[in-house]
């Protein structure tokens, strides 16, 4: 019943900034935690950031971030619009990939709902 569509990717140039929404629809109150994940072609899946959604969660809120990540990209959310953004400045190359949006239900362990991805191109 939670259903998310991703938005906002493209191709830019490396240095270049990009933001992308991930809008989320149906039981959005069963959502603990929406968090953001890219895959690279030959890649495997790879976490990017998170951040707590529910009003009810058992860690401590705030926003966490991959190293590879960290002072470059900044996850925010809009309740009342039930989006959550990813804000990425300084893009490289090696962030080139498909980003999807990805959410925890209350008292699952697991990300069991995801978007369709949207593809990020830095190039050099």
């Amino acid at each position: 019943q939670v259903r998310l569509v991703e938005s906002g990717g493209g191709l830019v140039q490396a240095g270049g900034s990009l933001r992308l929404s991930c809008a989320a629809s149906g039981r959005t109150d069963s959502i603990a935690h929406m968090g953001w994940f890219r895959q690279a072609p030959g890649k495997e899946r790879e976490f990017v950031a998170r951040l707590t959604w529910s009003d009810i969660s058992w860690n401590t809120g705030l926003p966490s971030y991959a190293d590879s990540v960290k002072g470059r990209f900044t996850i925010s959310r809009d309740n009342a619009k039930n989006t959550v953004y990813l804000q990425m400045n300084s893009l490289r190359p090696e962030d080139t990939a498909v980003y999807y949006c990805a959410a925890r239900r209350i008292l699952f362990s697991e990300w069991d709902r995801w978007g369709q991805g949207t593809q990020v191109t830095a190039s050099s």
